[in-house]
């Protein structure tokens, strides 16, 4: 977009600055405002010059773009600029503008749920893994068998050597003492709890392992081990019994009122995964009914978002940057997919909300800011004052506006339950 602004409105600009310019100027010898206009263009032509400039740029852009009525996204790439006293005000502005395409229908869009409700069952479960949460190991008499735990003392070879001769770093399995073994396939290393079954306390056996192939202690990956096992003591676990005092110790009356808010917790799960659910599929639905062409420069910024994510992400499992920049290629060809999808969702949501007028209120806004203070303990003043520095509020503006739209369409979505495998495909491949 050319933009171009006419000798008289340069030189009026001129003229007006330097007079603001001269009502503040400081100059040795003359009170505030009163210095000769000659000494003050002297001492601050660049700075009057630098302010003009700046100042019919931007006026004359706004008003560009006001006439043209564009949509413009960020900011402008000022460029081929003319600019001086007594000449005409030149300059290209290289802009995006919000992309045009006919949006898609998007009440009624088809929605596969799985039919599903809480059971008893789903709650005996539940009340099982908070029972496992205050389990006690008791000493035992009896042989060992699944459940239990072996206390062992033990000493790890691999090819007649202590293990530690093949891979220096692994004390651990060279040799331990009173270490606790659970009875189950998948305990320590695979295999080494199986030929522990039926040993007493005071029993010694001969354990044979093969280590995995992707087994954490590299040097030991796809070997074989040899462990001279002494079994020092069985224990047994013991469960508290289902009755009030259980439920007393999660804050609830008795057991009976423990089993409503479990099966309460169950259901808004399961609420929420079946909400889940469904946006997943109206996002798909909406994002395959529609195609136009998308902001490069917005995309590319997303891009870098979703890189940035994955790293963090990734370097929060504990993966190392070595393993990431192998795959940076990919990392960067999903992140950029994953971006456009992003970009292409928030024009499609920003027009249903202006369509249906979904709006964000400012107590909505307030609101917000109160509750991720709290959950971040940091004072909602001070909280808000940060969010302002950076634009914040245009964010969390964006994160409420986006929950309305997706409210709007589950709301509005054509619901078909059927069984639980065919939903979950449904979810899995959406058509």
């Amino acid at each position: 977009m050319r933009v171009e602004l006419d000798v008289q409105a340069v030189d009026d600009a001129f003229a007006s600055m330097t007079k603001q310019f001269q009502k503040e100027a400081h100059l040795p010898g003359f009170r505030p405002g009163k210095a000769p206009r000659e000494l003050v263009l002297k001492k601050y032509e660049k700075d009057i010059q630098d302010e003009v400039k700046r100042k019919l740029i931007g006026d004359s852009y706004r008003k560009a773009i006001e006439e043209k009525k564009l949509d413009v996204l960020g900011y402008p790439d000022i460029e081929e600029i003319q600019f001086g006293r007594g000449q005409a005000l030149q300059f290209a502005a290289t802009i995006e503008t919000e992309p045009e395409f006919q949006l898609p229908e998007y009440k009624g869009l088809p929605v596969k749920r799985e039919a599903k409700s809480v059971t008893d069952e789903d709650v005996e479960r539940a009340l099982d893994v908070l029972r496992e949460q205050q389990v006690k190991f008791e000493k035992a008499e009896h042989e060992l068998r699944a459940g239990d735990i072996a206390v062992v003392s033990y000493q790890g070879t691999c090819d007649g050597k202590p293990i530690t001769e093949t891979a220096p770093t692994a004390k651990g399995l060279t040799e331990q003492k009173q270490f606790w073994v659970e009875m189950k396939p998948d305990s320590f290393i695979p295999g080494f709890a199986d030929q522990l079954a039926g040993a007493k306390a005071g029993d010694k056996r001969t354990v044979n392992v093969d280590f995995p192939p992707d087994f954490v202690t590299k040097e030991l990956a796809g070997k074989k081990g040899v462990f001279a096992v002494e079994i020092v003591e069985v224990k047994e676990k013991v469960l508290p019994t289902l009755d009030d005092a259980f439920a007393r110790a999660y804050d609830a009356e008795s057991l009976e009122k423990l089993r409503e808010g479990v099966r309460r917790d169950l259901e808004n799960e399961l609420k929420y995964k079946q909400s889940r659910d469904t946006r997943g599929q109206i996002i798909r639905a909406l994002l395959g009914s529609v195609n136009f062409d998308l902001p490069d420069t917005e995309v590319a910024q997303e891009t870098r978002n979703v890189v940035y994510d994955i790293v963090r992400e990734n370097a929060k499992r504990g993966i190392g940057r070595d393993v990431i920049e192998k795959e940076k290629e990919h990392i960067y060809s999903a992140a950029a997919q994953g971006a456009k999808e992003r970009v292409k969702l928030k024009f499609l949501v920003q027009r249903i909300a202006e369509k249906e007028d979904l709006k964000v209120a400012q107590e909505e806004i307030l609101q917000r800011v109160q509750t991720l203070a709290a959950m971040y303990q940091i004072a909602p003043d001070k909280f808000l004052k940060d969010l302002q520095k950076r634009n914040g509020l245009i964010e969390i503006y964006d994160q409420i506006a986006h929950e309305k739209v997706m409210d709007f369409l589950e709301n509005n979505a054509k619901v078909e339950t059927g069984p639980a495998t065919e939903a979950a495909n449904a979810g899995a491949n959406p058509s």
